[in-house]
């Protein structure tokens, strides 16, 4: 063969983040979690300065949610045609711009369409790293992937705690400064690809598989599921346990012991989600939730058993996006689905919730929500069963000695 004709070995992509970018995405995802935190304590001096009453002043949480949504269906139709870098600049920008607006808006129409263009640009910020750290380290995206959102629940423990300590009142100048913090992290996009790489042929060949549609279904219900657990403690746990007796001073720490749980388990899971599979770190998350559930039904583990729901459920949003993507591999669609499903479960279960216990009784909370984990267990079995994780070097929690070998084209 001449030296014309031969052809050229293939290369691994370079790296999608340098080490400077790597950290600026983990305070990106601190400033979201602060974002998505500050609204609810807010809602005081946003009912003083705009004379509106309290379920008015809620609904700069529902504009900045919808924001969001429609900023990770934008990001998604837009990555084809634009850059990384320019997508995350633009929704940095977004946020710091709709920060400002939120925080000196004249009448509450404008603050509301603030706290919408905020939104805008945490859905492309949450969806564009997200799906960018799912894809950009290998056999390590899942251990990044729940180091990133671990950052995300440092900024949600961290924003209600700036306004505890200026004040309510104080709220704009903490929007603002987030909003800054936006504008440096603009300084480090150039360490962040500019496209990511389409996979290979023997790896989309994956998702000509007629399972694809019910992997994604399933995908989207665990998504569902579990953020519909998430919330329904987070909202519920302190009206269930004042019933079953707890003071309300007891029944806010448990909460907050809940919400530091989901940041806590993140962290957690990051060693060991570099020895053990997302399938299995999927089940036994999705056990422990069902089985701490369980336990809550009894009131003197409640408190306690709320902290273990919350242990169990942080890992799965970040577990498994790596693996939706290596088990439909063509299918760029799939994780802006989940991380959509994600967010719409966030808003709109908590109101069904509350129909179901207004029907029955509060006490019944952990009973309703250990349904809803078995359902997500059943889907865990389902999916571990016909969506295998590619990744194959990584051994079953239930393995007795863990594989080291390699697995071939996988790029670390």
């Amino acid at each position: 063969m001449s030296a014309t004709s031969r052809p050229e070995p293939s290369r691994a992509p370079g790296p999608l983040f340098t080490t400077a970018a790597i950290v600026a995405s983990c305070a990106g995802f601190v400033v979201i979690g602060a974002f998505q935190a500050l609204y609810g304590p807010a809602i005081p001096a946003l009912r003083g300065k705009y004379d509106i009453s309290p379920a008015v002043a809620g609904l700069s949480l529902s504009a900045h949610f919808i924001g969001a949504l429609v900023g990770v269906l934008v990001y998604h139709l837009l990555r084809e045609r634009l850059s990384q870098r320019t997508l995350l600049g633009a929704s940095y920008l977004l946020m710091a711009l709709g920060a400002v607006a939120f925080a000196f808006s004249p009448n509450w129409t404008l603050a509301l369409a603030g706290s919408f263009i905020t939104g805008l640009g945490f859905g492309g910020v949450d969806y564009g790293l997200n799906q960018l750290f799912a894809v950009g380290f290998g056999r390590r995206s899942t251990a990044m992937l729940n180091l990133l959102n671990g950052h995300f629940g440092v900024g949600a423990i961290a924003g209600p705690a700036l306004i505890g300590w200026f004040g309510a009142d104080n709220y704009p100048v903490i929007f603002v400064g987030s909003g800054v913090v936006c504008l440096l992290i603009l300084l480090t996009l150039g360490g962040v690809a500019a496209r990511v790489p389409g996979p290979d042929t023997e790896t989309a060949a994956v998702a000509a598989s007629p399972r694809v549609l019910p992997i994604i279904a399933a995908f989207i219900g665990v998504y569902v599921l579990h953020v519909a657990i998430e919330t329904g403690v987070g909202g519920w746990e302190p009206t269930h346990l004042e019933t079953v007796g707890f003071a309300a001073a007891t029944a806010a720490t448990a909460t907050s012991a809940y919400w530091a749980a989901m940041t806590i388990g993140r962290f957690v899971v990051v060693p060991l989600s570099l020895r053990f599979s997302a399938p299995s770190i999927l089940t036994v998350c999705c056990a422990g939730m069902a089985g701490f559930l369980l336990l809550a039904t009894v009131p003197a583990a409640a408190p306690y058993a709320y902290f273990g729901v919350g242990l169990a459920i942080a890992p799965i949003f970040p577990t498994c996006l790596p693996w939706l993507n290596r088990a439909v591999p063509s299918i760029s669609a799939a994780g802006a689905y989940v991380i959509a499903a994600s967010m719409i479960g966030g808003v709109t279960f908590p109101p069904l919730l509350g129909v179901v216990i207004d029907g029955l009784d509060v006490k019944a909370l952990p009973t309703v929500l250990f349904g809803l984990a078995v359902a997500c267990m059943l889907l865990s079995f389902w999916l571990r069963q016909n969506a295998p994780d590619h990744s194959g070097e990584l051994p079953s929690l239930t393995d007795a000695a863990p594989k080291t070998a390699a697995s071939p084209g996988v790029q670390t």
